[in-house]
């Protein structure tokens, strides 16, 4: 889930390889404008990322990976391009439909809120398949063109909290959300109830650092290092960051408080840009956005699109705990435990408040 001017749309790269055999063909219609099929070259696959872009360490990057495996195997041609700040629907919708109108098939949007952006534009070219991350919304981004592709995060955040409240040495845990939107709420009630099934009387404190309609909240690290030092000054000693670029600031604050952190999206403890602060992250909810990426990529390609919801759960993979570092060897065991009564469905892990 991460800012750029708004006076013009951000390229992340465009990067060319050679063509190969596979493609999607859509349903043997006549192709419009923008459609492509293999039969007249390479695949072309259009990425949109949230804001904050590739290079986030976190949601978007998750995306990149996946993108980047596809390319690799499969030589697609690939069109990245950014989300600005603040920016409104229509220019999410600019975006996509510069994508369409380049030829590009597949196009993936990286975020909710892309939701009104793709049901529009998929309307509008019914033979080009699209795919967004993270909503599903019936009426507004769902079609006969449109994959959904979201996750249980509430279900990796339980996890995420087991591991803070047995770790917590104060009984007192901290969660950061970058935006307050119900689907960063699903980390929230994920991670409390997490953590109070771990240590029952634990403390878990809450903070979101944007209200809709301001998204800076998934890039703002400054925010990000304020909200965690006021939970660590109210006696918190391990903060799970779920705001994308803005995770980078809980971090330092940890470090600077001899505190601990918990990641978020990708296995932040590996990634290069936090190497200063990965002696503090002790796990992180792994959300698997780039397995999805790459299964819709291969999909299309494959011609075996299927349109509609497709869950991303603890049982399907899509979301894990991280175990880097070995920080969290001690209690990997508790840790399968709950895993287990969650994947048997023994634990029914909260979605909502």
């Amino acid at each position: 889930m991460r800012g750029t001017a708004l006076a013009a749309v951000a390229m992340a790269g465009l990067l060319t390889l050679s063509a190969c055999s596979g493609s999607d063909s859509g349903s043997g219609s006549t192709p419009e404008p923008g459609a492509s099929s293999g039969a007249q070259g390479s695949v072309k696959v259009g990425l949109a990322y949230d804001i904050g872009g590739r290079g986030d360490q976190s949601f978007n990057d998750s995306a990149a990976r996946g993108l980047d495996k596809a390319k690799a195997e499969s030589g697609v041609e690939v069109k990245e391009l950014e989300a600005a700040a603040g920016e409104t629907d229509a220019q999410k919708e600019d975006r996509l439909r510069q994508l369409a109108e380049g030829g590009y098939n597949p196009i993936i949007a990286i975020g909710f809120a892309y939701q009104k952006a793709v049901g529009a534009v998929a309307k509008d070219n019914p033979n080009i398949k699209f795919a967004i991350v993270d909503d599903f919304t019936p009426g507004t981004d769902d079609g006969a063109n449109i994959a959904n592709l979201t996750f249980a995060e509430n279900e990796g955040s339980f996890l995420v909290g087991v591991a803070a409240a047995l770790k917590s040495k104060t009984g007192n845990v901290g969660f950061i959300g970058g935006v307050n939107t119900p689907l960063i709420q699903k980390f929230e009630v994920g991670f409390t109830a997490g953590a109070k099934a771990a240590k029952p009387g634990i403390t878990v404190q809450s903070k979101y650092l944007t209200q809709p309609p301001d998204f800076t909240g998934f890039n703002d690290p400054a925010k990000g290092e304020t909200a965690a030092n006021g939970q660590f000054d109210q006696g918190a000693d391990v903060v799970y960051a779920a705001a994308g670029g803005s995770g980078s600031g809980a971090f330092k604050a940890a470090k600077a408080k001899g505190k601990l952190g918990i990641g978020v999206d990708s296995d932040q403890y590996n990634l290069p840009a936090l190497a200063d602060v990965k002696d503090v992250i002790i796990t992180s909810m792994v959300k698997k956005v780039d397995l999805a990426v790459y299964d819709f990529i291969k999909a299309v390609k494959d011609n075996k699109f299927v349109a509609g919801n497709k869950v991303y759960d603890l049982k399907a993979g899509g979301v894990e705990y991280a175990t880097s570092g070995g920080k969290i060897d001690d209690i990997k065991t508790q840790l399968e435990d709950y895993k287990t009564k969650i994947t048997s469905g023994e634990i029914k892990v909260p979605a909502t408040k």
